[in-house]
């Protein structure tokens, strides 16, 4: 069976190379008895793989299975998955099945596996190395076919180094590994999830379907979805309930994405009387700049010092020396010059001015005095408009490229270009 009757067969959505390669691999092994594991952020649809091994191995006649390992406290997930015997504990009136023995000639999915408790580890890595395992309280060791496919969003390498994993168990379950795409890396396939999702939920809700303007369509094209699948089929939803519109354009679409890059642009902040940022994260970033900035000039001091201590040491300079000398001195009293005259500063400079408060005595924080005072400073939003008309200019009105070199997510350009009327 070829990848696109599978994807109809199962319900797969997407055109993307990278899908198409997952869904081929879980084809080509699923004859096979070897272990799986499938890895993939959150909300990518890696409970479609194990479905697919299953159908298309010797086994499909047989029970299949699915345990998420996260859900299942950690008191009760031996019982859970090898049974138990009775008595063997606090409310155990009966005798009972696990998982593994129920699933005896089948497949067992067990989802979050890096959930799972050491002991357990432990456990799971018999039954796959001997097939063997005993019920809680029992002393008789039981025999069990099951082929096993396990899948989780955790990096392994930190949880061996926190030793929250086996990494024997990571081997042995990584026989044949699927690597689930992210959706921000099928960018093709996301209107195609839409489409499906708006129409799913018309039907369930019984109203007519979404669409989306041609600008709209690049919006979610280019939003990085961190939440993957899931999270895009959540957003479908709320908007097919909310908008009285059937018809989307970008700005409506924009209102139900949340924020999720960091901008490269400068910040716009609203300022209190003394000069500072009223948000904790502006003015804590602005006094880095501004203590990076004294010690740097405090650094260079202590230079001039140990360089004029060695002039007055009596020692020789050679005439390299002495030149590097006169041009650290000279400038330096070029700049206490400059500073002693505010027009003269003004006439060099296109920056606003960065003063010490002279009725503070106790502090060394500087202000800012205020922009319309330096004529030719430029400010944040007037700085901030030419940075995005450039990057636009110079990517051919190309927003995602745009959007990269700025630093900044889809959204935010969006926004941005309508605030400041940047066609």
């Amino acid at each position: 069976m070829n990848v696109e009757s599978i994807k109809q067969r199962f319900g797969v959505i997407g055109t993307s190379p990278s899908l198409d390669r997952a869904i081929n691999i879980a084809a080509q092994v699923a004859p096979t008895d070897l272990s799986v594991l499938i890895l993939g952020e959150s909300g990518t649809g890696k409970e479609v793989m194990p479905r697919i091994v299953h159908q298309f191995s010797k086994r499909k006649h047989g029970k299949y299975i699915a345990v998420n390992c996260g859900a299942i406290p950690e008191g009760t997930i031996d019982s859970e998955l090898f049974g138990h015997m009775k008595g063997a504990f606090t409310g155990a009136t009966d005798s009972r099945k696990g998982y593994f023995e129920e699933a005896d000639g089948g497949t067992i999915f067990l989802d979050e596996v890096a959930e799972l408790p050491l002991t357990t580890q432990v456990r799971l890595l018999r039954v796959l190395e001997t097939g063997e395992f005993m019920k809680v309280g029992s002393s008789t060791t039981q025999k069990t076919d099951v082929r096993v496919v396990a899948a989780t969003n955790v990096d392994f390498i930190d949880a061996f180094n926190k030793g929250r994993f086996r990494e024997d168990l990571y081997y042995r379950l990584n026989q044949v590994p699927i690597q689930m795409p992210p959706l921000r890396d099928r960018s093709s396939d996301i209107h195609l999830l839409f489409r499906k999702f708006t129409t799913d939920f018309s039907e369930l809700h019984r109203m007519p379907p979404l669409s989306l303007s041609s600008d709209a369509i690049e919006l979610i094209e280019n939003y990085p979805w961190p939440g993957n699948i899931r999270q895009l089929k959540h957003i479908t939803e709320q908007m097919s309930v909310l908008e009285p519109e059937r018809h989307l354009n970008s700005d409506v679409v924009l209102g139900y994405l949340p924020e999720t890059n960091r901008s490269r642009l400068p910040a716009k902040v609203s300022s209190t009387s003394d000069g500072f940022d009223e948000s904790d994260a502006g003015r804590n970033e602005r006094e880095i700049l501004y203590k990076v900035l004294f010690d740097m000039k405090g650094e260079l001091n202590d230079l001039k010092d140990l360089v004029l201590g060695l002039i007055n040491s009596g020692k020789s300079l050679t005439s390299e020396e002495q030149e590097l000398v006169n041009r650290v001195f000279n400038n330096d009293s070029k700049s206490e010059s400059a500073t002693s005259s505010d027009d003269s500063y003004e006439s060099k400079s296109n920056f606003p001015l960065i003063l010490r408060d002279q009725t503070r005595k106790n502090t060394s924080s500087p202000i800012i005095q205020d922009l319309e005072e330096v004529e030719q400073s430029l400010s944040l939003v007037e700085v901030e408009r030419q940075l995005i008309k450039r990057a636009l200019e110079k990517h051919s009105n190309r927003r995602k490229d745009a959007a990269e070199e700025l630093g900044i997510s889809e959204r935010t350009l969006y926004r941005k270009i309508k605030e400041y009327d940047l066609k």
